[in-house]
C-alpha cells in the first residue's frame, strides 16, 4: 500500500475517499494518550484485507474530523512497537516509515499505515488464537473471520503450490484417456521432435507433473494437477466436493441468468480442466469481430484480443482454489466477457496488474498449459490482458475480489470504447479548450464519468493505473472546474455529470424510483399501476422489469421460506444467497426484505445487506444515503454465482 501524505484535515478527507481509514481518539484514562484496545482488531482487519490507515488522536463525528491530540506521543509509539513485536500480534507489519507523527491545528497525531499482509503472513491474528483473533474489513467495520476462511488462509500460507500433492489412491484408471490423447497430440504438433513423444502415457504424465512419487513415503500416484487436468468429473469430485465448471453465453447485456449456450458438468463430457479450456476458448472466439492482421503477407489469426481471452481463461483456471465453494464461471455477453474463479488473489490487485511478481496457486497446472502455449509465463498474464484490451481502445479490464457469499476473484473484460466519439464530441463542444488542456488522467476520468450514470471513487480508480491519491486530486480539480459534480460524502460519494440528479429518498428522482420500481408488499399497498416512462435523467438500470401483483409477492415468499425466521440455523451463507435471489432483477426495500425474512431491519442491514454491498454483490438504489430507512437493494452487475 502506497502511503498517503497527511498534513491537513483536508488531506484526511481525501484519504477517507480513497482508502480504508480508522480514526481513534486514543486519550486513555488520564487523557494524555493510550493505544485503544480495539485498535488491534483494526490492525488485523486491515492486514487481512487490503491495508489501511489508523489515525490516533483524531475524533470523527458525522463525517467531520477534529483533532484531540496525544500528549505522550513518544510513549504511545514505544507501546505500539512493543506490542506489535509481542505475542499480542502474530505478525509485525510496521516499520519506522509506516508510523509517523504530524501536527494539525496544534494537536499531535500518530498516523499508522498498515500494509496488506503477504500470503505467507496471513491470517494476521491476535492473542495467539487465529480462530478467535482474526479479523477482516467489511463496510468500514472489523468483522471476525469465519473458521473456514481462517483454515483457507492457513493452507495458502504454508503451501506454495496447491496442486503438487501426490494422491496415492488415484491411478491411470481415473484419467480420461481421450483428453490425454488430444493434449499429447497438441504437444506433439508444437514439439514434433521432442523425446517425450515416445513415452507411454504414465511416463509422459511424470514428465509434465501429472504423476509423481512421494520420496518420503514411497507412495506414488496422480498429482492434484494431473487429476484436475485429465481426470473424470465424478472422480475429481471425490477429492474436491465443490468442484464446478460453468460456461454461459447470454443473449443480452443484462445480469439475468438466461443463456443461449451453456457448458457445465452434466455428464456429457469428461468434466476436466483441459477439455473445459479448449471447448470454452473456441466458444469465446467463435464470432469475435476483430480484424485480422497481415505480417509479411501472412494472415495473423492470433490478435491481441485472442491472446487476452486465452490469458484470461488460463488465469481463471490456474489461480482457482478448487477447495473453495464458488464455481469456475465464464460468461460471454454481447458487451463483455466475465471470468470468475474460487479463491481471492495471492498478491494485491495492484501488484497483479503490474505483473512481474508471480505467486501462482497451481504451478503444475500453469506448467501444463504453458507446454501447449495456452497461457504465458507466470506473472505476465494480466499485463497481456490489459495490452489486448488497450489495443482496441476498450475500457480497462476490471479485476476485483469478493468474499461474499464465497471467496472469489472476478475479471470483467468489457467491449466498450474508452473514448466514445459521442462523449468526446460533447465534451469538446461544451468545454472547448478547457477540456483539451486536461491531463491524460483528467481526460480519462472525465470521459469515464460522462459515459456512465454515476461512479464511485473505487470504480474510477479501476479505470486507470494512477495511484488513488492522484485520482482523488484529479477529481477535486475537475469538480472545481465545473466539469464534473459529486453527491454524497466520503465512502458514499459518487461522481457524475453536472446537473444530473442522483436518486435520494427526498428528491423527485428518488421518489419516482420508489413509486415505480421498488417491490412492495401487496398487503400494505394498493394494487400497482403501470408506471409512466422513465425520467431521462434516471439510470437505465432502474427500468421496472415487471408489474407487481400478489402472485409475484407469493413467489418472493417462496424464495425466502427456507431461511425465514431461522437465520441462525440456516447460516449466513444460505441467508446471503436467498437475499441475492430476492434482489435479482428488482429493487427491494429494507422493510420488505425484513418482512420476507422475518428479521429485524437493523440486524438485516448490519449483518447481511451492508457486507453484501461492501463486497459489490448488491447495489444501492440511493448510493449517497446508505442508511436511509427507504433504501432499496438489487443484485449488482457482476459475474454472478
Amino acid at each position: 500500500m502506497t502511503q498517503f501524505e497527511i498534513k491537513t484535515l483536508d488531506d484526511i478527507s481525501l484519504l477517507r475517499e480513497s482508502s480504508e481509514l480508522e480514526c481513534k481518539q486514543a486519550g486513555g484514562k488520564d487523557g494524555k494518550g493510550a493505544i485503544p484496545k480495539d485498535m488491534w482488531e483494526t490492525y488485523s482487519s486491515f492486514a487481512n484485507t487490503n491495508g489501511g490507515t489508523i489515525i490516533l488522536g483524531l475524533k470523527e463525528k458525522r463525517n467531520q474530523f477534529s483533532p484531540t491530540g496525544i500528549e505522550n506521543i513518544e510513549q504511545i509509539k514505544a507501546d505500539l512497537f512493543n506490542t506489535v513485536n509481542s505475542q499480542k500480534v502474530s505478525c509485525n507489519l510496521l516499520t519506522n516509515d509506516s508510523v509517523q507523527e504530524v501536527t494539525i491545528d496544534g494537536k499531535n497525531l500518530l498516523i499508522i499505515y498498515v500494509r496488506r499482509a503477504k500470503r505467507e503472513e496471513r491470517p494476521v491474528f491476535l492473542n495467539g488464537n487465529p480462530f478467535e483473533g482474526s479479523y477482516i474489513r467489511a463496510h468500514e467495520a472489523d468483522q471476525k473471520l469465519s473458521a473456514e476462511r481462517v483454515k483457507r488462509m492457513m493452507a495458502e500460507q504454508i503451501e506454495d503450490s496447491r496442486d503438487n500433492e501426490v494422491l496415492p489412491y488415484f491411478d491411470m484408471q481415473d484419467i480420461d484417456i481421450e483428453s490425454l490423447r488430444i493434449y499429447r497430440q497438441n504437444y506433439t504438433n508444437l514439439n514434433p521432435t521432442h523425446a517425450w513423444n515416445e513415452l507411454d502415457n504414465q511416463s509422459f504424465l511424470k514428465m509434465i507433473g501429472g504423476w509423481r512419487k512421494n520420496r518420503e513415503t514411497g507412495e506414488q500416484g496422480l498429482t492434484v494437477a494431473g487429476l484436475l487436468m485429465f481426470g473424470i468429473h465424478p472422480i475429481i469430485q471425490e477429492k474436491f466436493p465443490y468442484y464446478m465448471l460453468d460456461y454461459q453465453e447470454r443473449p443480452e447485456a443484462k445480469t439475468e441468468r438466461r443463456w443461449v449456450d451453456r457448458l457445465t458438468l452434466d455428464g456429457s463430457w469428461s468434466g476436466n480442466l483441459y477439455d473445459f479450456s479448449r471447448k470454452v476458448y473456441r466458444k469465446l472466439i467463435e464470432d469475435l469481430k476483430i480484424p485480422f492482421v497481415l505480417e509479411e503477407g501472412i494472415r495473423q489469426e492470433d490478435t491481441p484480443v485472442h491472446i487476452a481471452l486465452r490469458e484470461a481463461l488460463a488465469n481463471t483456471i490456474i489461480h482457482a482454489d478448487y477447495t473453495g465453494r464458488a464455481s469456475v464461471l465464464v460468461v460471454k455477453r454481447p458487451d463483455m466477457f466475465g471470468f470468475r474463479n474460487p479463491g481471492t488473489m495471492r498478491v494485491s490487485i495492484e501488484t497483479a496488474l503490474q505483473g512481474g511478481e508471480p505467486d501462482c496457486r497451481n504451478r503444475l497446472l500453469a506448467q501444463m498449459f504453458r507446454y501447449i502455449k495456452f497461457g504465458e509465463q507466470a506473472g505476465s498474464g494480466l499485463p497481456n490482458i490489459l495490452d489486448g484490451w488497450k489495443s482496441q481502445h476498450w475500457k480497462v479490464p476490471l479485476l476485483r475480489e469478493a468474499s461474499q457469499p464465497y471467496e472469489q476473484t472476478l475479471l470483467e473484460l468489457r467491449m466498450i470504447d474508452l473514448y466514445p466519439k459521442g462523449v468526446v464530441s460533447e465534451l469538446k463542444s461544451k468545454f472547448g479548450e478547457k477540456f483539451s488542456k486536461l491531463s491524460e488522467l483528467e481526460r480519462t476520468l472525465t470521459i469515464t464519468i460522462y459515459s456512465d450514470y454515476y461512479l464511485t471513487h473505487q470504480q474510477l480508480c479501476s479505470q486507470t493505473s494512477a495511484h488513488t491519491r492522484e485520482v482523488t486530486l484529479a477529481l477535486v480539480k475537475l469538480e472545481r472546474a465545473g466539469i464534473i459534480s459529486s453527491s454524497g460524502e466520503h465512502k458514499g460519494k459518487v461522481y457524475h455529470k453536472p446537473n444530473v440528479i442522483i436518486p435520494t429518498p427526498d428528491n423527485e428522482s428518488g421518489q419516482f424510483l420508489a413509486e415505480n420500481v421498488f417491490v412492495s408488499n401487496p398487503s400494505t399497498c394498493n394494487d400497482p399501476q403501470e408506471g409512466p416512462e422513465l425520467d431521462p435523467d434516471l439510470s437505465p438500470d432502474f427500468t421496472p422489469d415487471f408489474e407487481l401483483a400478489g402472485s409475484e409477492w407469493n413467489e418472493l415468499e417462496k424464495i425466502a421460506e427456507p431461511v425465514k425466521g431461522n437465520s441462525r440455523k440456516a447460516g449466513k451463507e444460505a441467508v446471503n444467497q436467498v437475499i441475492k435471489e430476492l434482489c435479482q432483477g428488482r429493487f427491494i426495500g429494507l422493510n420488505n426484505l425484513s418482512i420476507l425474512l422475518d428479521m429485524k431491519p437493523d440486524t438485516l442491514r448490519k449483518n447481511y445487506l451492508n457486507p453484501l454491498v461492501a463486497n459489490e454483490q448488491l447495489r444501492l438504489a440511493y448510493p449517497t444515503t446508505r442508511n436511509h430507512p427507504k433504501q432499496a437493494y438489487t443484485v449488482n452487475k457482476i459475474v454472478e454465482s
